[in-house]
This record gives structure tokens, C-alpha cells and sequence, in this order.
């Protein structure tokens, strides 16, 4: 289980997460839905241990990560998967070492058993043969499943997904979800998805909630989540101007 308690982060003169609790199960699908600026990445951060709260506790895996040493908190870590918002595969590195990069850091496989699993992990995700291609050469959607491939190939216990079908048509984005969770059947791991894309969330989750003020709202099984009566989640879902939530110019909530 993953467990935050009352994370409090305080960035560019605003508090981006204030009291924010959250619950995750061993194995489920959780969707963190909000808009721009919210502090979706900035909570994945805290998840990886990248960025330390100014007050509260998150524990991942029965191990408190707030104020360990180095050597402790680089442990839980390397049980952690990341795919960052645009697959940000290395451009100089090929398919093929990109896929491995993790693995020779992060295991002990050899280099033969390396070379094994990156064609394994590329067949995974229907792109077998493609190892010696650079990024450049592959469409959006190869380029967001190579960097699927590269998230699960050290086998993580936990994956963490910031935005992971932005900028994908609808029907790469369908292939995409429909790939994740294939792979999630298989993995069992723990998944946790910040987007704002509310067709990918309905699609893959297992619960939803909607980061809104530095806390998560209308927590709830996705069916429940649609049919919510929360005024903050009926207004984004809806996707209306009328409602609590209030914008500026340009997007960026009012505090």
C-alpha cells in the first residue's frame, strides 16, 4: 500500500498541496484528474522522493520515505517506475538502449540477458524489431510505447504515469489504454495516473479522484466517480465554466 498523510507543499509563493491524504491499494489503478497547475507532477515527485514535503508522511511499501537517508530512500526507488509526460525517451540513445538503460543500472542481468529482454519488452508493446531505430524515426505513438517498455522493464512494484496519452489521437490513445492495462494484468503492479484526460481515466482506473486546492476530492470507484454529486468533480467532468471552480486568464486557478 501507498499512504500520504497530510502532504503539504509549498511552491512559487502558494501552497500546491495543503492537507492532501491518499490511500492507494496493492495492485489497483488509481487516476489523479485536475486541470493545469494543480500539483499533479509536483505529488508524483513527492512519490518518487524527488521533492520533500514541508509538513506530512508518505509511506510506500510499509517504509515511512519522509527524512530517510539517501542510501534508504534510493532503495524504495528503484522499485518505482516513471513514465514522464511525453514518453522523454533519450533522442541520441536507439530504442533499443533506452529500453535497457534502467535495467543496467538497476539490475544485475548480464548483457545477453539484457539484449533478451529488450526484444521481449518490445513485443510486449507490438513493436518487435525496432530496437535499432532512434526516437526520431518512430510516430508519437511508438515513441509513448517504447517509453511503456522502458517504465515496466525493471519491473517495478509501483508506476507512476504523468499524462500519459496527451497530444495522442483518439485512437492511438484507445491502443495506448488498451496496451496499459494488458500489461497491467500481467504486472500486478501499483499504478497511479495524474492526466486530465477524463476518457483515458473512465478507461483504465480502478478509483478516481480530482486534485483540486492541494487536496484530492470525490475520491470513488470509477463507475461512482462519473455519477458523482460533488459540485468541484460535477463541474470539471462536465467540463463547464459555471461552478466553484474559478479560473484566471490563461488558465491558472485563483487561489
Amino acid at each position: 500500500m501507498i499512504s500520504i498523510k497530510n502532504l503539504h507543499k509549498y511552491i512559487g509563493g502558494r501552497w500546491v498541496l495543503k492537507g492532501l491524504d491518499l490511500d492507494i491499494e496493492d495492485g489497483e489503478i488509481f487516476t489523479i484528474l485536475g486541470g493545469s497547475g494543480e500539483g499533479k507532477s509536483v505529488f508524483l515527485k513527492h512519490i518518487l522522493g524527488l521533492l520533500k514535503p514541508d509538513k506530512g508522511s508518505i509511506r510506500i511499501f510499509g517504509k515511512e520515505i519522509v527524512g530517510i537517508p539517501s542510501r534508504e530512500l534510493h532503495k524504495v526507488q528503484a522499485q518505482i517506475g516513471m513514465m514522464f509526460q511525453g514518453g522523454a525517451l533519450f533522442d541520441s540513445m536507439t530504442v533499443g538502449e533506452n529500453i535497457a538503460f534502467g535495467m543496467k543500472r538497476l539490475t544485475n542481468y548480464d548483457k545477453i540477458t539484457i539484449e533478451k529482454k529488450v526484444e521481449d519488452y518490445l513485443a510486449m508493446v507490438g513493436l518487435a524489431g525496432t530496437s535499432g531505430l532512434l526516437p526520431e524515426k518512430l510516430s508519437i505513438g511508438m515513441r509513448r510505447r517504447v517509453a511503456l517498455a522502458r517504465t515496466i522493464a525493471t519491473q517495478p512494484k509501483c508506476i507512476l504515469y504523468d499524462e500519459p496519452t496527451t497530444g495522442l489521437d483518439p485512437i492511438t490513445r484507445d491502443v495506448i489504454c488498451n496496451l496499459f492495462l494488458d500489461l497491467q494484468r500481467e504486472l500486478k503492479a501499483t499504478s497511479i495516473i495524474v492526466t486530465h484526460d477524463l476518457k483515458t481515466a473512465y478507461k483504465i482506473s480502478s478509483r478516481i479522484g480530482l486534485l483540486h486546492k492541494g487536496k484530492i476530492r470525490g475520491i470513488s470507484k470509477t463507475e461512482d466517480f462519473i455519477n458523482s454529486t460533488d459540485p468541484f468533480v460535477q463541474q470539471f467532468i462536465n467540463g463547464s465554466s459555471e461552478g466553484p471552480i474559478r479560473v484566471k486568464d490563461g488558465g491558472e486557478e485563483k487561489k
